[in-house]
């Protein structure tokens, strides 16, 4: 079916719910010249910096509050590599913590420098650091939150607090120089690491990771696996054995958990926007260690399981878990073809939703790739970073489901003759509304943007 955007807009009622449609904004108007104008639902034009770090609309200005290779304050080393995932929490006094991800391989060039209480394994250079500011933002300490982790990219904040932050990647002991195993989900308290250490989350599975959201009702943790190959990631829930919550309460253990629809064994086959399945079912995970057989090889029994391609953002509104597979490709081994899904699921009603969806046999072509991360705006609206091809972008989205450009990011990785931009990941908001943070994945980077918000 061809479809205008307009028309997709309407049938899935992302007008209404505008986190419905945001999973696919950024491929949508990445590189086009959408993605270089602003309606009357934004901020204006965006306003060249001089500086040529960040571009912003008139009347907003940024204030760079970390940058990679920089002195951490604590004295504990460098400011690592690769910023990618973040959240903000209210601290005491009006003071803000932000909790940054560093997506670090073993070839990253900083890494997460190795304190004593709070790493996990010291041949892993990924992890998290922690930046506490006051209410104008000026930076009163930064400091490791967790260290020896590996690849950490995305996650969830939790009701109560901290942060999970997600291993993407799946290397065991003895892999890359690791002394570990990986591919676990941390949790870390930015005001307190040594309050929450550096414990594997062992019972939600080991599994290349990339985002949570977590149910404040009931404490479930939905998590989603952005696999690399064939017959790629699922889709998962973790019950826990102390669903009330609190600091440390997933260590106690629960039950892992993966998504059947039945008789769809790869949700890239579903192509008709609003496809509704109302008899989603949860099966046991054989083996959530992994200890021999990747979770999406193991045997689900007669029924099997469902896959998807590239399941990347995991979003909680209205008593649902949005997540969303960025792209799914056919000559990669998807059964087949999209360039963006978003997915609504309803505990409630156990009913699974296709929210929207672009591909090839719509008019709708989606250069460069998914968003990386995606957060709530104080409007009520949404904020969309741009991870693809060409200059980057923070995205604007409004409850009506109108785009608007935000930010826009320097040339800051290449040169004027071959030119590459560093994406953008980590966007969140002050407790207050007042702040929007962000991050440039590379080189690491942590603005703090303020302005005429509405």
């Amino acid at each position: 079916m061809s479809a205008t955007r307009r028309q997709i807009l309407a049938r899935s009622g992302a007008t209404a719910a505008g986190i419905a449609f945001a999973g696919a904004v950024s491929e949508l108007f990445a590189g086009t010249a959408a993605a270089q104008t602003t309606g009357r639902s934004g901020y204006g034009p965006l306003v060249t910096d001089p500086d040529g770090l960040l571009d912003l609309p008139k009347g907003f200005r940024y204030k760079v509050l970390s940058r990679e290779g920089d002195p951490l304050r604590s004295g504990e080393g460098k400011v690592p590599s690769n910023h990618d995932g973040m959240a903000a929490f209210a601290g005491r006094r009006g003071r803000v913590h932000l909790v940054r991800n560093h997506e670090n391989r073993v070839t990253a060039p900083i890494g997460v420098p190795v304190v004593e209480g709070i790493t996990y394994d010291p041949m892993g250079k990924g992890g998290c650091t922690a930046l506490e500011l006051d209410g104008r933002n000026n930076v009163l300490g930064e400091r490791v939150a967790i260290a020896g982790t590996a690849v950490n990219c995305a996650g969830g904040p939790t009701p109560w607090g901290t942060w999970l932050t997600c291993e993407e990647t799946e290397d065991r002991a003895g892999t890359n120089g690791y002394t570990k195993d990986h591919g676990f989900i941390f949790e870390v308290d930015g005001a307190d690491p040594r309050r929450t250490g550096a414990v594997p989350l062992t019972a939600m599975g080991r599994f290349q990771h990339e985002a949570v959201a977590v149910d404040p009702g009931t404490g479930i943790v939905y998590e989603t696996e952005d696999a690399f190959d064939k017959p790629f990631g699922l889709f998962y829930r973790f019950l826990p054995e102390k669903p009330r919550g609190g600091v440390g309460s997933l260590r106690a253990g629960g039950a892992l958990e993966a998504m059947r629809v039945p008789g769809v064994p790869d949700l890239s086959t579903v192509m008709e926007t609003g496809a509704t399945f109302d008899r989603v079912e949860w099966v046991p995970v054989p083996d959530p260690l992994a200890r021999e057989t990747p979770i999406r090889f193991q045997d689900f029994g007669a029924g099997g399981i469902t896959h998807a391609q590239k399941l990347e953002g995991c979003y909680w509104g209205d008593r649902a878990v949005y997540f969303v597979s960025s792209f799914a490709h056919s000559s990669e081994g998807s059964a087949g073809d999209h360039f963006g899904q978003v997915w609504k699921y309803e505990p409630h009603r156990r009913r699974l939703t296709l929210v929207i969806v672009f591909g090839p046999d719509t008019d709708i072509q989606l250069p460069g790739e998914s968003p990386d991360n995606i957060c709530l705006a104080p409007s009520g609206g949404l904020m969309v970073c741009e991870d693809g091809g060409g200059a980057q972008y923070v995205f604007g989205v409004t409850r009506r489901g109108e785009v608007y450009t935000m930010a826009r990011g320097a040339n800051n990785v290449g040169t004027p003759e071959d030119p590459e931009w560093g994406e953008f990941a980590g966007v969140t908001f002050s407790p207050d509304g007042a702040t929007m943070y962000v991050n440039c994945y590379r080189p690491g980077t942590t603005f703090a943007v303020t302005g005429p918000w509405r």
